[in-house]
C-alpha cells in the first residue's frame, strides 16, 4: 500500500506548532527561534516530509488578494475600517483577507507569514503592541507594498496613514475647559503606544494652554476596551478629589466609562462629561450620544485601500507618511443640548 503524503498540516500537530511556523521554518525565515526551528526540522526528518519548492513558489504569485491585519478586531472602529478597505479594494476587482493579532506579535507574524504564502498583493497592517522596524524588515525586503494604519512604526521603511491625534485631544480638553470642567482625567489606552502618546500629550498642553494642573493620578491607563473603560472609571472615582469629566482614550473605553458611571448612579453627560475618540457608528446612538473626536475609521480604511493599490499598481512601494486631520463631534455626553455641533479641529 502506498504511503499517504505527508503535509505541512501533518508537521504542525507532531511538532505541536501553528501551520504558518512550519512554512516559516521551510522558507528559512528568521522570524522563528532556534529552539522551535530545531524542532521542527527534526519533526519533519522524522516524518520524511519533502519540500515541494516549485508548487510553494506557484503559491506564492501575485493575487488579487489584499491582507487586512488589525491588532483587535474587538474594538468596532476595525471592523469599520475593514468595510472601508473592503468598498475600495473590492471595486478594484481585488478581495480581502482579514485577520485578528490580539495584540501578539508572534500571532502577527503568523498570519502575515500565511497571507505571504497565498500570494497577497499587499497588506495593510495595524500593527501589534511592541512591533518594531525589524519585525517588518522582511516584508520591506520582499517588496510587499505595506500600508500601516492607526500606529506607525518609526524606520520601518513603509507607508503609514494615521490621525492626527495630538490635535484631536486638544479639541476635546479645550470643549471641557469652555464647559467649566477643571478637574479633568485622561482614562484608558496602554502607554507604550505612539497613539497614546499623542493623545496623552494633546491632552497635557491643553491643560498646561487653560492654566490647570496635570495630576498624575488623573491619568489612569487601562486595557483600550469597555471593560478597561469600567475599570478606569472605578480608580478615578477612588480618589480623594474626584474628577468631573473625562477625555478616554477611544469610544470603546468612554462606553466602558459611561457603565461605571452609571453604577455609581452618575449620569453621563450631566454629572460627569465624558468624550471618546473614534467616532465609530455606535457612539451617535447611544445613550446619551458620545461626544468624540471623528477619525472616521471607514474612510480611513478607503484611504488606506486607495494608497496601498496606488503601490501596487507603479509596482514600488515608496513609503508615504499621512496624517489625516480630525473633528471634534459634540453630543450629550460632554452635557451638550440634544442638536449635535461638529467642531474643526486645527492642526
Amino acid at each position: 500500500m502506498a504511503r499517504e503524503r505527508v503535509t505541512v498540516v501533518d508537521i504542525a500537530r507532531a511538532a505541536g506548532v501553528s501551520k504558518s511556523t512550519v512554512s516559516l521554518v521551510l522558507q528559512g525565515s528568521p522570524l522563528v527561534n532556534e529552539v522551535t526551528r530545531a524542532k521542527v526540522n527534526a519533526t519533519i526528518r522524522e516524518l520524511g516530509y519533502v519540500y515541494n519548492r516549485g508548487a510553494a513558489n506557484l503559491r506564492q504569485a501575485k493575487s488579487k488578494i489584499i491582507g487586512i491585519v488589525v491588532n483587535d478586531l474587538t474594538n468596532s472602529f476595525f471592523a469599520e475600517l475593514a468595510v472601508g478597505v473592503d468598498s475600495v479594494v473590492q471595486s478594484a476587482g481585488f478581495v480581502q483577507f482579514l485577520a485578528n493579532t490580539g495584540e501578539k506579535i508572534e500571532r502577527q507574524r503568523e498570519v502575515v507569514a500565511s497571507m505571504r504564502e497565498h500570494g497577497v498583493s499587499g497588506l495593510i497592517i495595524s500593527p501589534s503592541r511592541g512591533t518594531t522596524a525589524a519585525d517588518l524588515a522582511p516584508l520591506v525586503a520582499s517588496g510587499i507594498p505595506v500600508v500601516l494604519v492607526v500606529r506607525d512604526i518609526a524606520g520601518a521603511g513603509v507607508s503609514s496613514l494615521t490621525s492626527d491625534n495630538h490635535a484631536g485631544a486638544v479639541a476635546a480638553v479645550r470643549h471641557l475647559v469652555e464647559r467649566g470642567r477643571r478637574r479633568i482625567a485622561f482614562l484608558g489606552g496602554f502607554a507604550d503606544t505612539a497613539v497614546f502618546e499623542a493623545r496623552m500629550r494633546g491632552y497635557r498642553d491643553a491643560l498646561g494652554e487653560a492654566g490647570l494642573d496635570v495630576p498624575e493620578e488623573l491619568v489612569i491607563g487601562s486595557a483600550p476596551s469597555r471593560a478597561g473603560g469600567v475599570t478606569a472609571i472605578e480608580q478615578a472615582m477612588m480618589l480623594k478629589e474626584r474628577p468631573t469629566a473625562a477625555l478616554c482614550f477611544n469610544d470603546a473605553v468612554a462606553f466602558g466609562v459611561c457603565d461605571g458611571l452609571r453604577a455609581r448612579r452618575l449620569e453621563p453627560g450631566a454629572d460627569f462629561a465624558v468624550i471618546g475618540f473614534d467616532d465609530v457608528i455606535e457612539a451617535k446612538t447611544a445613550v446619551p450620544a458620545l461626544t468624540t473626536v471623528s477619525v472616521d475609521p471607514q474612510g480611513m480604511g478607503e484611504r488606506a485601500a486607495e494608497l496601498l493599490l496606488k503601490q501596487i499598481g507603479a509596482g514600488q512601494a515608496d513609503a508615504q507618511a499621512i496624517v489625516s486631520p480630525v473633528r471634534l463631534v459634540v453630543r450629550q455626553s460632554c452635557g451638550a443640548p440634544i442638536d449635535h455641533k461638529v467642531k474643526e479641529v486645527s492642526p
